[in-house]
């Protein structure tokens, strides 16, 4: 089993390396690069093993809502495991102390574009259902999870990732 601990500067090669192997691109890990010397990276984790060095890696993110934004709100992505360790559970505990890291933090809610079935699982559901949308048009695949009872009040309309995101595209 992995260790969770917060990311480092010294981490961000292994990490960017983690992105780059899982998706077999430089997209997310250029991604990452982009937030994280932006100072975006509001909550970065990584899943590391005294053998292997850093196994995955979870970012948090900084997003705006059209209306009713506070800043409180954070977007998950990416998420990556290095393609020898998939499948082990380790993204679904980074997922977890990420979510928990947010609610210490007083974020209100998390915002994420990925699978629905597999996000449910953590409690994400349609953020077409509360009023909000991205600008990505990510459909049913736009889900949001709520941190506190009210902590989607006021919130409505388009919500944006960080700027970084949209290098690229």
């Amino acid at each position: 089993m992995s260790d969770i601990r917060p990311a480092t500067r010294d981490d961000l090669d292994a990490i960017v390396a983690v992105h780059r192997a899982a998706f077999g691109r430089n997209n997310e890990g250029d991604l990452v690069r982009r937030l994280v010397e932006a100072g975006r990276d509001a909550i970065s984790l990584v899943a590391v093993d005294e053998n292997d060095g850093v196994l995955g890696h979870v970012l948090f993110s900084p997003v705006t809502v059209e209306q009713g934004d506070d800043g409180k709100a954070l977007g998950l992505a990416p998420i990556a495991v290095m393609p020898e360790h998939q499948r082990q559970g380790i993204g679904r505990e980074l997922i977890e102390e990420g979510i928990g890291a947010c609610f210490v933090r007083d974020a209100r809610a998390i915002f994420v574009l990925g699978s629905p079935a597999y996000y449910a699982g953590f409690g994400f559901a349609k953020a077409s259902a509360h009023g909000l949308h991205d600008a990505f048009e990510g459909g049913n695949a736009f889900q949001v999870l709520s941190l506190t009872i009210d902590g989607l009040a006021g919130y409505q309309g388009r919500v944006d990732y960080a700027p970084e995101f949209a290098v690229g595209l």
